[in-house]
């Protein structure tokens, strides 16, 4: 009968652990992505990301027309008339007409200013997309470790349960031969039940998890992938340099961009102010009584800046520069602040995480093998035992939440400092390739 229980709860407990995953077996990847792979599929499926570089289309069009030879067009007038003679000894109507072409020129720079503005909000644009990428490769090292972080939750609650159902196989045996009384033995079941409801519970939220990574990865809708890596590794910066890197941050440098862009327009906005020259040559023909004129006529036309002279389009660059700089200063300033934050949690985790690994959980784990051998002969009881077994899970749950919460701060930090330096890429991908291992 002991036995017929103890396979039973053997039998609960892997159902439970595996339960969801036969139950998405079809739609879950064979194979489990990478942090590297998550990122290379995010780039390609991103609607943000694929919306950034959308834009580039109109800034694109806009930089063609400031390279043009001149910004205004030339324009080409025909005239058609009708002359109805009526002097002496003369009548009748001829017809006569003319051709004329104009154009207009700048005189004080505008072309330069143009296309440096255009140029300018080019390299702005291209920032930006980059500033998103970033932004689309923190999301999903966010959601990458969320999932990550779940798995091996779970494989911790599973270790636990063993534990506790070794405890409890155990005690069982000492009820029926009479050395424990039975209320041990329904304690110990408690804690079994108690240990599989939190299986249970972190394989749900391993599901929620793993379907919003699939989301960040625009994979099909019953696509839950599994994810493969390590919650800890090794970095290699230091605060300094990561206060010297925000500067090269593709936020910030959009920003400069955006700066040197106001300032062209705003030069170009007082440029504008400077009348613009209009030459044209036209050539006509004049029917006389006798013979044909033939008359041609260059003309130069200037106009008069006395009423408009441009001050909305002056004061709407004036404050559109001042507006990009005040966002300038606050984006740096809100940036080291945040960077200094993020190190000083850094550094707080790491020391947590070092005295779990290396004082805490070896004691932990001393202790239960000395509660075990002590159990078996008969020097503690099963409540002393439970005690201990709950501190070793506990202290593996902290080691584990401790470490989810270093790895965050850390994605967070990097995120925050630009770190590291990505190359540029700015033309759109195809279509989107599916990820390794995951069926469409």
């Amino acid at each position: 009968m002991v036995k017929r229980q103890i396979v039973r709860a053997r039998a609960l407990t892997w159902l439970l652990a595996f339960g969801f995953y036969g139950m998405h077996a079809v739609a879950w990847s064979a194979e489990p992505l990478s942090l590297e792979q998550a990122w290379q599929r995010a780039e390609q499926a991103s609607p943000k990301l694929r919306a950034a570089r959308a834009e580039l289309i109109a800034a694109e069009g806009r930089r063609a027309d400031a390279q043009a030879w001149l910004w205004n067009n030339p324009q080409v007038s025909a005239e058609l008339r009708s002359r109805h003679i009526a002097e002496p000894g003369a009548s009748g109507s001829k017809t006569e007409g003319g051709l004329g072409i104009t154009q207009t020129f700048e005189i004080a720079g505008q072309q330069q200013l143009r296309r440096s503005a255009a140029e300018q909000n080019v390299s702005a644009l291209y920032a930006s997309i980059a500033d998103v990428r970033r932004q689309v490769r923190a999301e999903v090292e966010q959601r990458f470790v969320g999932v990550l972080s779940l798995q091996q939750r779970i494989e911790t609650e599973a270790q636990g349960l063993k534990l506790i159902e070794e405890a409890a196989a155990m005690v069982q045996k000492r009820v029926k031969a009479g050395q424990d009384s039975k209320l041990d033995g329904n304690l110990a079941s408690i804690e079994a039940q108690r240990a599989r409801n939190e299986l249970a519970v972190r394989t749900e939220q391993l599901v929620e998890s793993r379907a919003l990574l699939s989301e960040s990865l625009q994979l099909p809708p019953d696509s839950l992938p599994e994810v493969v890596g390590r919650l800890t590794s090794a970095r290699s910066y230091t605060l300094d340099s990561l206060l010297k890197n925000i500067a090269q941050r593709p936020a910030l440098r959009a920003l400069a961009q955006r700066e040197r862009v106001a300032r062209s327009q705003l030069a170009l906005e007082r440029a504008s102010v400077y009348p613009d020259v209009t030459i044209g040559l036209s050539q006509e023909r004049e029917r006389g009584l006798e013979a044909r004129d033939n008359i041609t006529a260059l003309s130069v036309s200037i106009p008069l800046p006395v009423f408009r002279k441009n001050a909305t389009g002056i004061g709407q660059a004036n404050a559109t520069l001042t507006q990009v700089q005040i966002e300038q200063q606050t984006a740096l300033r809100d940036a080291q602040a945040q960077v200094r934050t993020l190190w000083a949690q850094a550094q707080s985790l790491g020391a947590r995480v070092a005295n779990i690994e290396n004082s805490i959980l070896p004691t932990l784990e001393e202790n239960q093998r000395l509660s075990m051998k002590a159990l078996r002969a008969g020097e503690i009881g099963l409540p002393q035992l439970l005690l201990v077994n709950r501190q070793v899970v506990d202290g593996r749950r902290d080691l584990l939440d401790a470490q989810t919460a270093l790895r965050l701060t850390q994605a967070s930090l990097e995120a925050a400092a630009g770190w590291p330096l990505l190359p540029e890429v700015s033309a759109p991908a195809s279509t989107p390739a599916p990820a390794k291992g995951v069926k469409q």
